[in-house]
């Protein structure tokens, strides 16, 4: 297997783990990589891509239906296999060796099994034959095992079969009844993504007041109005009490905290999510499994002494998102070879995309945890359906973008877009955030016409109060 003596051990490798061991090589010291499952991770196979593989062929389909000229020209219907096999491309068919391939050409040794620490900067990795190895860290361990769907307390859920994330996205076909409960990404995501793959009954379950509820209210507003449109049945400030399906194969129940009994083919459980963190050794260094691993800003694992371990990505529960988890990635490896480093952008300014249409994106705080944090704030919004290129778009193009202001310092604390592929206009409001840059300077950073981004004019505008 190579040597068992590496300066950086990395438990986990998803995307996260992999630029860890990417950044800890750049930097000339020597990287392993523990996975028990696919190299690559659950953003390559079982999240990000393939999720996004299945909206894009009905979210081409909504761009073109809005074109007049061009709507006439939109007959026939989807092509659930095709998307079904693109889908599979984008997830290399469940094959990592590609990703594999490329750690061992920057020099990462990938250890197949399960990583477990065996006290300090130690790693005993269990393989699926039940062979076990020891790994010594000179310098440092990296955990980025990454989290799980988590199940609700509803009764009966873990006593039958659902789908989580990973079946949804990798699913064979496409149900004529999809239940979906939760309302944030996942869900709704998912919900439209098999709506618009044909699926005849779509059922969203949130128990918050909202969809998307870490969000701006409005965003959760005109995106459950949308899917409505779609024939998506949108069920919010509703939980679930009992969920019950007599056969494997057949259809599932879900009764409701009012008693409504809703039946569908499949039930999506996207309720939030659960560390990684039962089973990778942390009695063996005093701390308690289970949970989120509380890191300081330079990502070290607080609590432990000498400071070698460290925790990467959605499993230290600050931002759970691929890019942040992957920026994270990029400041362990500068960190543990010495350089002076802190993961401050988790704090500040994360960006965040829905790809449902609208989109919703969104970086910063929304106003109310400004409020709470302390800010004296204002907002100002503005509709891209009065945009020049809101309007080229086609019919019906509308949503709203709206910045926070924190108006002592005169700069954006955060910003949110809903709209037909805002995500695109993000960067800028990320770059704004994190750069402070005061609103003074914003307005001659011109937008050019006719773009979407034009609506940084209008909202400068609006702070402005010309009307």
């Amino acid at each position: 297997m190579g040597m068992q003596e590496y300066d950086v051990i990395v438990i986990g490798g998803g995307s996260t783990g992999e630029n860890a061991a990417w950044y800890a090589r750049d930097n000339g010291l020597t990287a392993a990589v523990v996975e028990n499952e696919l190299v690559g991770g659950e953003c390559s196979y079982w999240a990000c891509m393939p999720s996004k593989a299945l909206l894009r062929p009905g979210e081409a389909l909504a761009a073109a239906r809005r074109v007049p000229a061009a709507a006439g020209a939109v007959t026939g219907s989807l092509d659930v296999e095709e998307a079904l096999a693109t889908r599979d491309g984008f997830a290399s068919g469940w094959d990592d060796g590609p990703q594999a391939s490329w750690l061992a050409n920057i020099g990462v040794d990938v250890v197949r099994g399960s990583g477990r620490l065996a006290g300090v900067r130690t790693v005993e990795v269990t393989a699926a034959d039940g062979t076990t190895v020891a790994l010594t860290a000179r310098r440092a361990v990296v955990v980025a095992t990454g989290t799980a769907a988590a199940v609700p307390p509803v009764d009966g859920l873990r006593d039958i079969s659902v789908w989580d994330n990973r079946n949804v996205t990798a699913a064979k076909q496409v149900p004529r009844r999809l239940l979906v409960l939760g309302g944030g990404v996942v869900g709704t995501e998912m919900a439209q993504a098999y709506r618009w793959l044909g699926a005849g009954e779509v059922t969203i379950v949130e128990q918050a007041d909202r969809l998307l509820p870490q969000e701006e209210p409005f965003a959760g507003a005109e995106l459950a109005a949308a899917l409505t449109e779609l024939g998506i049945t949108v069920r919010t400030g509703h939980g679930a009490t009992t969920a019950v399906r007599p056969a494997a194969d057949g259809p599932v129940t879900l009764v409701l905290d009012d008693g409504t009994e809703l039946v569908a083919d499949e039930l999506l459980v996207a309720a939030g999510r659960r560390a990684n963190t039962d089973d990778i050794g942390l009695g063996t260094i005093g701390l308690s499994p289970g949970g989120f691993l509380d890191t300081d800003d330079r990502l070290r694992v607080r609590g432990v002494e000498g400071g070698w371990l460290y925790a990467a990505g959605d499993v230290n529960g600050r931002a759970l998102l691929t890019h942040q988890g992957k920026y994270q990635a990029r400041l362990v490896g500068d960190i543990i070879a010495g350089h002076d480093r802190e993961a401050w952008a988790d704090h500040v300014a994360v960006p965040r995309v829905s790809f449902t249409d609208p989109q919703v994106a969104a970086v910063g705080r929304t106003e109310q945890q400004a409020r709470d944090a302390g800010f004296a704030v204002r907002t100002v919004r503005y509709d891209f359906g009065s945009t020049a290129a809101g309007a080229l778009a086609g019919k019906g193009v509308h949503g709203t973008a709206q910045l926070v202001i924190d108006t002592e310092r005169r700069v954006i604390v955060g910003a949110t877009f809903v709209g037909p592929g805002v995500g695109e206009l993000l960067h800028a409001a990320t770059i704004a955030i994190a750069g402070q840059v005061p609103l003074d300077t914003l307005w001659h950073a011109v937008p050019a016409f006719p773009t979407l981004s034009e609506v940084w004019l209008r909202l400068l505008e609006a702070e402005r109060g010309v009307s």
